[in-house]
């Protein structure tokens, strides 16, 4: 019988109603009382009880120390958690735990456990099972999928089909069969060093006709060390009147790596293709490739956490750590 580890966070799946609205109150054994028998050893801990709205670079830190701490004594972990931040938690978690020995996956629900037709029961069986059974790794859960955690994305707000896979096939699916697994996660070499060190002093901008570069310079000033945008189909940046590219150049000359990511959730940026990201590679730009944002936010910040520099940030943005990019598509 495996033995598994519960951290409970809060979220929504351990909300009730109160005044204000729904605020997290359940415990990690209350949520596993509604699941009813399971056939795992499972010891539960409460170490946050937060909206994840709330969950911010700190709580970070926190649950990585935690999960940490207990990995050696556990199969796997799951962790409760709200789902509008959840897949920035996965994609972060991803870099401060590589190499983790052990499945640790993360999971929530739309609905309270306490609701007759929550989905989080389901979520919760699902993430067990996953614990139980994936190869070492963070993953997200969620409506009969075991996704890889730095590639998701919460896509819908009340929907039960809340998270997807982006660019990458789900690792697994529930079927008639059971968890049929449909890709093996790269296995990774070396011992897990939990590294903490991130620098939150980023941004990250959607571009839009007559955005004005002169905000990304506000930003500069006020601290941010490095931006991701979310730019035009592959990477584009508009040129003429408001010069996006030539600021670029110009902030990468400060020092403040620029990350080129793409507005469209599917398929990657490249910015060799179209004259508008050729011009802004040519000015120091860095592709973000097939990365979902929460992931290249969570890679900027971990970067600079190491205090590389803009040449640095560059090389580690060609680098696939832990799944979060494809390199082989070009």
């Amino acid at each position: 019988m495996k033995k598994l580890l519960l951290l409970s966070t809060g979220g929504t799946i351990a909300s009730v109603v109160s005044e204000s609205g729904l605020v997290p109150k359940e415990s990690g054994e209350q949520l596993i009382k509604m699941l009813g028998n399971l056939p795992y050893d499972i010891e539960v801990k409460d170490i946050l009880q937060l909206d994840s709205s709330n969950i911010q670079p700190e709580e970070w830190k926190y649950i990585a120390e935690q999960i940490y701490k207990y990995r050696l004594q556990y199969d796997g972990i799951v962790l409760s958690h709200g789902t509008d931040t959840m897949a920035y938690t996965a994609s972060m978690l991803s870099f401060m735990l590589q190499n983790i020995e052990i499945p640790v996956v993360l999971t929530g629900s739309q609905v309270p456990i306490n609701v007759v037709l929550s989905d989080a029961p389901d979520n919760l069986r699902l993430a067990f099972a996953a614990a139980a059974s994936c190869h070492p790794g963070i993953y997200l859960a969620f409506d009969h999928k075991i996704m890889l955690g730095c590639r998701t994305v919460k896509v819908r707000t009340t929907n039960f089909n809340a998270f997807e896979s982006v660019n990458v096939p789900p690792v697994a699916q529930v079927t008639s069969d059971g968890l049929v697994f449909k890709q093996h996660v790269k296995k990774h070499k070396g011992a897990c060093v939990l590294n903490t060190k991130i620098n939150p002093h980023v941004s990250l901008v959607k571009l839009f006709p007559g955005f004005d570069p002169d905000l990304l310079f506000a930003m500069a000033n006020s601290g941010c060390r490095g931006i991701v945008i979310e730019a035009y189909g592959m990477g584009g940046m508009n040129y003429i009147r408001r010069n996006m590219v030539a600021a670029v150049g110009k902030l990468i000359k400060m020092g403040i790596p620029v990350i080129a990511s793409s507005q469209c959730l599917y398929e990657r940026s490249d910015l060799t293709k179209y004259e508008v990201g050729r011009l802004a590679l040519l000015e120091g730009a860095i592709s973000a490739r097939d990365m979902t944002s929460e992931s290249a936010i969570a890679k900027l910040m971990w970067a600079l956490g190491q205090k590389m520099n803009v040449h640095e940030v560059a090389d580690f943005f060609n680098t696939d750590l832990v799944g979060e990019v494809s390199l082989d598509e070009e």
